[in-house]
């Protein structure tokens, strides 16, 4: 179900397309005029518009542009009873999504605002997963080691100076180098990592420069390394500590040179990648043992920046551990949960090793298993401790439902379908609100509801 807006001046056509549009189960609001359609796209939040060209004191092709002009993320649909090529470009050009001619087929009608919907869907889905990728990239933190650091990112970030990143396992080396990607005069082009501990050595080098067709078994066809990938890009090698020698000396040349040769090919290819190397390691000590390529560390050493341990900025443990739970209840779609003032008290006196990475896992983990929607310093106690909580923390329904034998399909429709059903109870069947407390959009709760069989008398 998507929320339509009808714009025409003509009381039979806007009957004819309320009627149409309602039997397709969408949500209807109507508009006679310019001035009212204007307010109305405002104020309705439309997913699609109907817009008809010819209407008194302002034509439809002037209220498009004031639409658009104010932001209005609806789809709109353009009609007219004197429509010609020109016209219809000219709309196109001014961001209608379709021209369509009167008079009006239902069947046409139908299918374009069925397809204007599920556009609207994926921009605001693609919107939705972008914005999730900077949350799940930004920095959270005020203390001073972390003012420090984002200080030096804002300084280097403009530059083409490349950067090395050290710091424990965990720290949010990977952040660091994002951030600098961001705020630097590539962020609209694509940023590559890859962590050269994961990789074989045997496969290192295929990963990094890509290959031709035929370079060994296997290859089937040319594949593109990432050093193209992350052509007028940011290129993150991620633990270059764990790097072999004879990679090292290929990933110095690229970056000398600037171009690359794939395996197996004798074709130079030019890459223009800024570099951010990342390491746990001492590369320094790995120099004087012979492990590393003292010539690629002053290449790559440029600016070196030290993420500090989370042992080290103990007081942004609240924010960070919210932060995390937020995350998790948001994306995976559970049910909302706040942690205690003991609850964070706990987790500031604990140790870290693990860093970031093992107070975030903590507190996933603490999401997963609670059964209150309020998480405390004793269950996070009894989690920590050998085995973690008791079964018999769990409520019997849900524990039901986890360890009743199903295929894994069905499993996630059921707890789905329980939880989104809960949601609406909640909230006596207000979709707007329900739909806000998920996360999506109004549309697609109406289809997920129908998806997952949703009855409102259940």
């Amino acid at each position: 179900m998507a929320r339509i807006l009808i714009i025409d001046d003509e009381t039979n056509i806007r009957k004819t397309l309320r009627e149409i549009m309602e039997d397709e189960g969408h949500d209807v609001a109507e508009a006679t005029d310019g001035e009212a359609g204007v307010r109305a796209a405002r104020e309705e939040c439309p997913d699609v518009i109907l817009l008809d060209i010819m209407m008194p004191r302002r034509d439809g092709l002037t209220l498009l542009k004031e639409i658009k002009e104010q932001s209005c993320p609806a789809e709109v649909i353009m009609i007219s009873g004197h429509g010609t090529i020109e016209s219809a470009v000219t709309a196109i050009k001014a961001g209608a999504y379709h021209f369509l001619q009167k008079p009006l087929s239902m069947i046409e009608v139908k299918q374009t605002v069925r397809h204007a919907v599920d556009a609207k869907t994926q921009r605001d889905e693609l919107r939705q997963l972008r914005g999730r990728d900077d949350d799940r990239y930004r920095m959270i933190g005020s203390g001073p080691a972390v003012a420090r650091l984002q200080a030096d990112i804002a300084r280097v970030a403009p530059t083409a100076a490349r950067v090395l990143i050290l710091g424990e396992s965990g720290s949010g080396k990977e952040l660091v180098a994002y951030a600098i990607h961001k705020q630097s005069d590539r962020s609209g082009t694509p940023f590559v990592k890859v962590n050269c501990a994961a990789i074989p050595s045997t496969l290192i080098e295929s990963e990094l420069f890509g290959y031709e067709k035929g370079a060994f078994t296997g290859a089937a066809a040319q594949k593109k390394g990432k050093f193209e990938l992350a052509h007028k890009g940011t290129l993150l090698l991620d633990e270059i500590g764990d790097m072999d020698l004879n990679t090292q000396t290929k990933v110095l040349r690229a970056i000398q040179e600037g171009e690359i040769e794939r395996v197996g090919g004798t074709k130079t290819v030019r890459v223009d990648v800024r570099v951010i190397a990342a390491t746990h390691r001492n590369l320094e000590s790995m120099i004087a043992g012979q492990a590393f390529r003292e010539d690629l560390y002053y290449r790559l050493a440029v600016i070196v920046l030290r993420v500090p341990r989370l042992a080290e900025r103990a007081d942004d443990i609240p924010r960070l551990a919210e932060h995390f739970l937020d995350g998790y209840c948001r994306d995976c779609g559970a049910p909302p949960r706040t942690l205690s003032a003991d609850a964070l008290s706990f987790l500031m006196q604990q140790a870290y090793p693990g860093n970031i990475r093992q107070l975030r896992n903590i507190v996933e983990r603490a999401a997963i298993m609670c059964p209150e929607s309020v998480i405390t310093a004793a269950f996070l106690h009894s989690l920590l401790q050998p085995g973690g909580p008791r079964q018999a923390a769990q409520s019997p329904a849900s524990w039901d439902l986890l360890t009743s034998p199903r295929p894994l399909e069905q499993a996630k429709e059921e707890l789905e379908r329980l939880f989104v059903q809960a949601q609406l109870q909640l909230n006596e069947w207000d979709i707007p609100k329900t739909a806000e407390v998920l996360g999506i959009q109004r549309t697609n709760l109406h289809r997920k509801i129908r998806q997952l069989g949703i009855r409102r008398e259940q």
